[in-house]
């Protein structure tokens, strides 16, 4: 679900703390924070979290990165860059660091993982209704309509420099359904979740360099076909984010694995994607080598824990990460 996306303080904080305290009268002090909120949030910089190997270390360093954005944004409110940068943070924080790390645990630590997933729903919400706020104030009534189920009028409004608010704001709202599926009151708004994501396929079909087809290659191949599943659309979106990420995506193989692979028990085509996922350098791609470090644990995992997964297969029929490697 995490797209190639560059998270940096392009400031340090001592930057911050010294404009802060250096500036005494209210317009000023605000003028100031502005200066530092567009710095902080302008599109070039490094790779300072996305280009990381060592998962834990960005895992601990970016509640406070978050929290000084949000922070930022109080003081802020209607600033676009905080707006989404606070919000995908927090739904890319929740997926990454929380909710995907749970799916691993053993089953003797299942009350860590309950709690886990709960810490995962709250931050993937916290953040899309962070982004919706983001889009009201320049769609006013964006809202009512969507809970009024009026997708087409007010989603036609949005334009293609809101997508990534549409994209991050619809990812959070459908990583928390897909948590807690038993959530009715969340169940009956995902319709709107997943128009927002239509409406970020019709604007830019090439958003992400193929996140949003890693998105509908999950989508599809998750839902249940009362519901939309389709395993055709599944693996048409799967190769379309490959083609558009030049075979270099690891989460697109990953979601069709996890999904239709496993659905139809195909066994073989399960280790051939994931063992695609073993193949990439991380290096090769340093925007998204920490996208790719996450991906490939993940997917030592699965190959490891084949025999849970394929009812046919016993434990002598699973392999090992060493023996893929």
């Amino acid at each position: 679900m995490i797209p190639s996306r560059r998270l940096h303080l392009s400031r340090p904080l001592t930057f911050v703390l010294l404009v802060w305290l250096a500036t005494g009268g209210c317009s000023i002090r605000r003028m100031a924070m502005n200066q530092v909120a567009n710095a902080m949030t302008q599109a070039v910089g490094g790779r300072t979290f996305t280009g990381d190997n060592d998962p834990e270390l960005v895992g601990a360093a970016l509640p406070f990165a978050i929290k000084l954005y949000e922070s930022l944004l109080e003081g802020m409110p209607r600033h676009e860059g905080l707006q989404l940068r606070t919000g995908s943070l927090y739904v890319m924080y929740a997926n990454a660091f929380l909710y995907t790390p749970a799916t691993i645990l053993s089953s003797e630590e299942y009350r860590l993982q309950e709690i886990q997933f709960k810490r995962a729903k709250n931050l993937y919400l916290r953040g899309r209704d962070i982004l919706l706020d983001g889009l009201e104030k320049r769609y006013p009534g964006l809202r009512e309509e969507l809970q009024q189920r009026r997708y087409d009028g007010v989603l036609r409004r949005v334009d293609k420099h809101h997508v990534p608010f549409l994209y991050w704001a619809g990812a959070g709202w459908l990583g928390a359904f897909a948590i807690d599926p038993f959530d009715m009151d969340l169940g009956l708004t995902i319709p709107a979740a997943a128009a927002m994501m239509d409406r970020v396929l019709a604007l830019d079909p090439g958003f992400g360099n193929g996140s949003i087809h890693e998105f509908y290659c999950l989508y599809y191949g998750s839902m249940p076909e009362y519901m939309g599943g389709d395993a055709a659309k599944a693996r048409h979106h799967y190769s379309v984010a490959m083609e558009q990420s030049r075979n270099r995506s690891t989460s697109a193989p990953l979601n069709l694995a996890t999904t239709i692979s496993v659905k139809e028990q195909n066994v073989v085509e399960f280790r051939e994607l994931l063992n695609s996922v073993l193949s990439v350098d991380p290096d090769s791609d340093l925007d998204n080598r920490l996208l790719i470090t996450i991906n490939q644990r993940r997917a030592r995992w699965l190959i490891e824990h084949t025999a849970d997964l394929f009812v046919e297969l016993d434990k002598a029929g699973a392999v090992s990460s060493e023996e893929v490697k």
